[in-house]
């Protein structure tokens, strides 16, 4: 049986970004922002003036870990502080917050992954993006 399912343009995912920016500047943030599709495929990611270099591979891996364990990546943080360093060993992954799955309409669609601040604040920021793309039509 097939069903159908709803995918993530490149408009929603600039929208999501977007979104996300407004936060980061908002907050004179300095990150680097992706957008990945359901596939973990990179859609759509920018890097605000400033930031640091290595957050642009940090924020792509963090959609990406987002998207493929279908889970905010503090979980991973999370688990790591508690003594679960085995997460060390999955390759690409970044145990900090700041990659959040992205819903809509109650289907996983892709993920945001952002990085450049205190990864609480990387979060902050991922869930300013999350948020918009539920409010998409």
């Amino acid at each position: 049986m097939l069903t159908q399912k709803y995918v993530l343009t490149l408009d929603a995912a600039k929208k999501v970004a977007a979104a996300a920016e407004a936060e980061a500047l908002r907050n004179n943030w300095r990150v680097a922002i992706a957008i990945v599709d359901d596939g973990g495929h990179l859609l759509h990611m920018l890097r605000l003036d400033g930031t640091q270099s290595a957050s642009a591979s940090f924020c792509i891996n963090k959609a990406k870990g987002a998207i493929g364990f279908k889970r905010p990546t503090k979980n991973f943080q999370d688990a790591y502080e508690n003594g679960k360093t085995v997460l060390a060993t999955i390759p690409g992954l970044v145990a900090l917050e700041g990659g959040l799955p992205l819903l809509y309409k109650g289907d996983i669609v892709g993920a945001i992954g952002v990085s450049g601040v205190q990864s609480f604040e990387d979060g902050i920021i991922a869930k300013a993006g999350a948020d918009l793309l539920a409010t998409l039509d």
